[in-house]
C-alpha cells in the first residue's frame, strides 16, 4: 500500500505563488492533485500519467504546473497567480483504480491533505 505525505501548504495573497509537494512511499503509475473547498465537492486539479504528462482542470490551466519525479516518487504542484477561489484543502492521490485512456480517473490512495488559503 502506497503512503502519501503532502507538504508546502500555507497562506498566500492573491496573485502570489505557492508550491506543494507529495512524497510517495513507492511507485505509482499515475498520480494526481485534488482539492476540496468548504461546502464543495472534491475536484481534480491535475492528473499526471506514468509518462509524466499532465492534464489540468480548466480553472487552473495556465496557472498551475504539476510535475513528477519517477525516480524519487514525488509529485509537485506549482501554483501561480492564485486567487481566493483556489482556497481549499489539497490532496495528493495515487494507486489508480480506473483509467480513462492513459490517465487515471479514480485513485485508491490519498494523503492527509495540506491547506492552502489565498487572501484577497
Amino acid at each position: 500500500q502506497v503512503q502519501l505525505v503532502e507538504s508546502g501548504g500555507g497562506s498566500v495573497q492573491a496573485g502570489g505563488s505557492l508550491g506543494l509537494s507529495c512524497q510517495a512511499s513507492a511507485y505509482s503509475a499515475g498520480m494526481g492533485w485534488y482539492r476540496q473547498a468548504p461546502g464543495k465537492e472534491r475536484e481534480a486539479v491535475a492528473i499526471v500519467n506514468s509518462a509524466g504528462y499532465a492534464i489540468y482542470a480548466d480553472s487552473v490551466k495556465g496557472r498551475f504546473i504539476a510535475d513528477r519525479n519517477i525516480v524519487k516518487n514525488t509529485l509537485s504542484l506549482q501554483m501561480n497567480n492564485v486567487t481566493p477561489e483556489d482556497t481549499a484543502m489539497y490532496y495528493c492521490a495515487a494507486t489508480c483504480r480506473r483509467y480513462n485512456g492513459s490517465f487515471c480517473s479514480a485513485f485508491g490512495t490519498w494523503g492527509q491533505g495540506t491547506q492552502v488559503t489565498v487572501s484577497s
